[in-house]
């Protein structure tokens, strides 16, 4: 079994990430090789709280062009979750 810190890398924190908290529905950036699954069991073994559901998503990297030398790269892209979590339960990093 992987480390449950290798799974989850960091929380989403934008607008509508916080607009979710009040629905008990968290987001976070994962590994891109991590399933629902995995996921669901880091999220239990970090946090102590039970998953009701996930959903995961890729956000594609944006094309991005070198000014100076007029290249063209690519951004990563990132795997998001999206965790629901059992009524009652919440996660404290967000309330800070």
């Amino acid at each position: 079994m992987k480390d449950p810190r290798d799974v989850i890398l960091e929380p989403v924190v934008s607008e509508k990430a916080y607009g979710l908290i009040e629905d008990n529905v968290y987001t976070f950036k994962v590994a891109s090789s991590a399933s629902k699954p995995e996921i669901r069991d880091a999220v239990q073994a970090i946090f102590d709280v039970k998953v009701t559901n996930v959903n995961t998503l890729v956000r594609k990297g944006k094309r991005r062009r070198d000014r100076r030398t007029g290249i063209y790269s690519k951004r990563p892209n990132i795997k998001r979750a999206i965790v629901t979590l059992a009524e009652g339960d919440s996660i404290d990093i967000f309330d800070a």
